[in-house]
């Protein structure tokens, strides 16, 4: 990745660009790399910010998804960020909602993309085989609509995560925390507007849970990407980039 990590009280993140706030958050196995298409479109115009979510690095106890939604907001303090417009893939999707619903005066726009949050094929459901390097390659070729976009660095990666044991017993108890901490019945509370950017290949947050969000989530609008899985900022790139930018001038106050 071509940004310069800071690091400062704890925090280690990616802070690129002026303007407001678009503070990206990535999912269970994402990295900030996942990212970088977004920061090159929109630095010029947007002070684009990436916090590392500590996901190997909780007390076992406390890993979940509302410790993480704790951390993000610790940091916004820390940074004393406002007026945000929060973009999160897979599990960062399901830090923003209840970012939204726990800290509502701080967030003005909320776009996901493959969220959890409704239901999920989890990857981090279980790792059967997870020592097989093939098996770890078809898992994660499992996350595109095309094999290719699983790298072989991609694949390198996850196998090395998955196989430390203090990293795959978190992975494990944030998949489980995700599965049981169901948006359904709060989703109507969030009243900002939502952007649904979604993969209409996506096999692990499919169709219908992008359907779903968008009928309970109160001022939501939806777009698709064909030909795209769970991770269209990385698939689909340019097409990501045109929606999400469609989508911020759509909300964006008329002068």
């Amino acid at each position: 990745m071509n940004y310069a990590l800071k690091e400062e009280k704890g925090f280690i993140y990616v802070d690129e660009g002026e303007g407001d706030v678009l503070l990206l958050l990535h999912g269970l196995m994402g990295a900030l790399s996942n990212w970088e298409q977004v920061i090159e479109e929109f630095k010029n115009e947007y002070r684009v910010i990436i916090p590392i979510l500590p996901i190997y690095d909780l007390p076992l106890l406390t890993t979940g998804v509302k410790t993480l939604t704790k951390y993000v907001h610790k940091f916004v303090k820390h940074k004393n960020l406002t007026n945000i417009t929060l973009l999160g893939n897979s599990l960062g999707g399901h830090v923003g909602l209840i970012y939204c619903l726990s800290y509502p005066e701080e967030v003005k726009t909320l776009i996901l993309t493959g969220s959890s949050g409704l239901y999920e094929n989890a990857f981090g459901g279980s790792f059967p085989r997870r020592e097989s390097y093939d098996f770890v390659k078809e898992k994660v070729e499992y996350t595109f609509y095309d094999p290719k976009t699983a790298t072989k660095d991609l694949v390198d990666e996850v196998f090395i995560t998955i196989n430390d044991r203090s990293k795959v017993i978190r992975i494990l108890a944030m998949a489980k925390s995700a599965i049981r901490h169901n948006m359904g019945k709060d989703l109507h509370k969030i009243k900002i507007p939502v952007g649904l950017i979604w993969g209409k290949n996506d096999k692990i947050t499919p169709p219908e849970v992008a359907v779903e969000f968008n009928q309970i989530l109160p001022d939501s609008e939806l777009y698709w990407i064909d030909q795209c899985g769970h991770a269209p900022m990385m698939e689909q790139p340019e097409e990501f980039n045109r929606l999400l930018r469609k989508f911020l001038e759509n909300v964006k106050p008329k002068v």
